[in-house]
C-alpha cells in the first residue's frame, strides 16, 4: 500500500485497507485511477481552474455496475463521494478532497428514437453529444447554451437555454431516469415509477447517481435564426428599454439573453473599441427564419451596433458559439438571483458593475424566463422558482490565480447589492458560487419535502460533496 503523502488524496488512500482496495479494483470494469498513477493529475482536473482538489480514487465507470461498485465502496469505507458528469458545475462538485469520484465521462452514449421522439442519454454525455445525434433527425431537447456542458448537472439543477421559453427547463423534458442511490440500488424513476424520487431528482439536489436520462424531443432546426448584436455601453439604457418592451410579449419560440460585458480584443470587433464597456444581446428564433429576423428588429434598431453577427445558423453552431468563451482551466465564480421585475436600479447596477469588474472577461447577465417554465406548477417538481420572469447572473471569469479574491469579492458585491431589492429572491443551482448560500434559497417552499427525500435516500449524507443539505437524524 502507498505511503502517506502530502495531498488529501494520498493521505486518504493510504488509510484505506489494502484488501478492500484490491477487491474493489478486481470487480471494477473501468479504470480506477489512484494518486500514484500517471494519469491521476490529468483526471483530477475539472473545467473551473479555481478548483484544486485531490481525491483518493477516481473511478472512471464503464457502466451501471461500475457505478454501483463505486458507490458501495465509498459508503462502506466512509469516503466522501463526488459525481462527475461534464465537470462544469462552477462550485467544483465534480471533484472532492480525500474521497471517491464517480466519473461518468466514459459513459456518454446517445440513442435517438425518432419515431417516439425521445432520446436516451448516458450520464457522462455533454450537450454537444446530444445535439449532434438529435439534429440528424431535425430534433432537439431543451438544454443549455454551451455545448461542452454535461447534461447531468445541467438537467438535475434545472437547465435554462435557447428553448426554455418554448419547451421548458431541461428537467421538464425528462420522461424517466435510471439512478443509483446511496445504498447501491438501481432505480428507474418516472411519473409512473418511484414518483417521489422522480419529483426530487428534478431540481432537488443529490439523491443518487443518475446513469441515464430519457428526454422528449421537439422539431428544431437544423437551421434557426441567431440574434447576436453588441452595442456600446453608452446606449445601454436605450437598448435595455427596447429589450424589456420586447420581453413583454415575445413569442415563445424566441429568446434573448442580455448581458453587459467588454468588447473582446478580437478581429471580429473594431480595434478602436477593444476593451470598451458594452451591452450585448444573444438570442434565437426557432420558427420561420424571416419572421424571426423581423422579431428582433426593434432591438437592433434601438441603437447602432458596434458588431452584429445575426443571421441564419445551424442549431448545433448556435449551441456551441459560446464554447470558446468558457475554456477549460479558466477561473470561474458565478452567482444568481431571480427577479420579478427589471427596474432602473437593476439596469444601473448591471452597467456600473460591468465597468468596475476586475476582469474584462466577466459579465452581468439577464435571462428572460417564464412561459413554458412557468406553465408547470411550482410544487410539481423540486424546482421552485418557476414563476420568476427574469434571472440576473454574475459571471466572474478571469485567468490569474492572484486575482481570485478580487473577482470573487466583485461577484459577491453584485449579489449583495441586488438581493435587498423588493424584486429579488432565490438562487439557481447551476450558478451557485461555491455552494455557500443556504439551500432553502433554491428550494423555496419545496425545501421540507426535499430534505425528507434526502433523508430517505441518503441518510448517511454520502453525497455531501455535491452541495446537498444534511438529512435529518432520528431526533429531528
Amino acid at each position: 500500500m502507498a505511503t502517506t503523502g502530502n495531498t488529501p488524496g494520498e493521505k486518504a488512500f493510504a488509510d484505506l485497507p489494502g484488501d478492500a482496495v484490491r477487491s474493489f479494483e478486481a470487480g471494477f470494469s473501468g479504470d480506477a485511477v489512484l494518486p500514484a498513477d500517471p494519469e491521476y493529475e490529468r483526471d483530477r482536473q475539472i473545467w473551473n481552474g479555481m478548483i484544486d482538489r485531490y481525491p483518493a480514487i477516481i473511478a472512471r465507470c464503464d457502466g451501471v455496475a461500475d457505478v454501483v461498485a463505486a458507490v458501495s465502496f465509498a459508503r462502506e469505507q466512509r469516503l466522501p463521494l463526488a459525481i462527475r458528469g461534464g465537470g462544469h458545475n462552477v462550485a467544483g462538485t465534480a471533484i472532492c478532497d480525500g474521497g471517491l469520484v464517480v466519473d461518468l465521462t466514459p459513459m456518454h452514449s446517445v440513442r435517438v428514437d425518432s419515431e417516439a421522439r425521445t432520446v436516451r442519454v448516458e450520464g457522462g454525455a455533454t450537450l454537444g453529444d446530444v445535439d449532434r445525434e438529435t439534429q440528424l433527425f431535425g430534433l432537439a431537447t431543451a438544454l443549455g447554451v454551451v455545448s461542452e456542458t454535461g447534461i447531468a448537472g445541467l438537467t438535475l439543477n434545472g437547465g435554462y437555454g435557447h428553448l426554455s421559453r418554448q419547451y421548458g427547463l431541461s428537467l421538464d423534458n425528462l420522461r424517466s431516469v435510471d439512478v443509483v442511490t446511496a445504498d447501491g440500488t438501481v432505480h428507474t424513476a418516472s411519473a409512473e415509477r418511484n414518483e417521489d424520487l422522480f419529483w426530487g431528482l428534478r431540481g432537488g439536489g443529490s439523491l443518487g447517481v443518475v446513469t441515464s436520462f430519457e428526454f422528449d424531443l421537439h422539431e428544431v432546426g437544423p437551421e434557426v435564426y441567431a440574434f447576436f448584436a453588441w452595442f456600446h455601453a453608452d446606449d445601454a439604457h436605450a437598448v435595455m428599454e427596447r429589450y424589456l418592451e420586447w420581453t413583454a410579449d415575445a413569442p415563445r419560440e424566441a429568446s434573448i439573453l442580455a448581458f453587459t460585458a467588454h468588447v473582446p480584443d478580437t478581429e471580429e470587433f473594431p480595434e478602436e473599441l477593444w476593451g470598451e464597456p458594452a451591452v450585448a444581446m444573444l438570442g434565437s428564433g426557432h420558427g420561420d427564419l424571416e419572421d424571426a429576423a423581423d422579431g428582433f428588429r426593434s432591438i437592433r434598431e434601438s441603437a447602432t451596433p458596434v458588431a452584429d453577427f445575426s443571421g441564419p445558423m445551424d442549431y448545433v453552431d448556435l449551441q456551441s458559439m459560446l464554447d470558446e468563451d468558457y475554456p477549460d482551466g479558466l477561473r470561474y465564480y458565478w452567482k444568481s438571483v431571480y427577479l420579478t421585475e427589471i427596474t432602473d436600479d437593476v439596469i444601473e447596477l448591471m452597467v456600473r458593475y460591468n465597468e468596475s469588474a476586475p476582469s474584462p472577461l466577466s459579465t452581468v447577465d439577464l435571462w428572460h424566463l417564464g412561459d413554458a417554465v412557468a406553465d408547470v406548477a411550482r410544487d410539481a417538481t423540486a424546482f421552485w422558482h418557476r414563476d420568476k420572469p427574469y434571472m440576473l447572473t454574475v459571471e466572474a471569469n478571469w485567468e490569474d490565480p492572484d486575482d481570485d479574491d478580487a473577482n470573487v469579492a466583485w461577484a459577491r458585491e453584485v449579489i449583495a447589492e441586488i438581493q435587498p431589492l423588493p424584486v429579488a429572491s432565490g438562487r439557481y443551482g447551476n450558478f451557485p458560487g461555491l455552494n455557500e448560500d443556504p439551500e432553502k434559497l433554491r428550494f423555496g417552499d419545496n425545501y421540507e419535502r426535499v430534505i425528507e427525500l434526502q433523508t430517505t435516500y441518503d441518510p448517511e449524507h454520502l453525497f455531501s460533496a455535491n452541495g446537498a443539505d444534511a438529512p435529518r437524524t432520528g431526533g429531528e
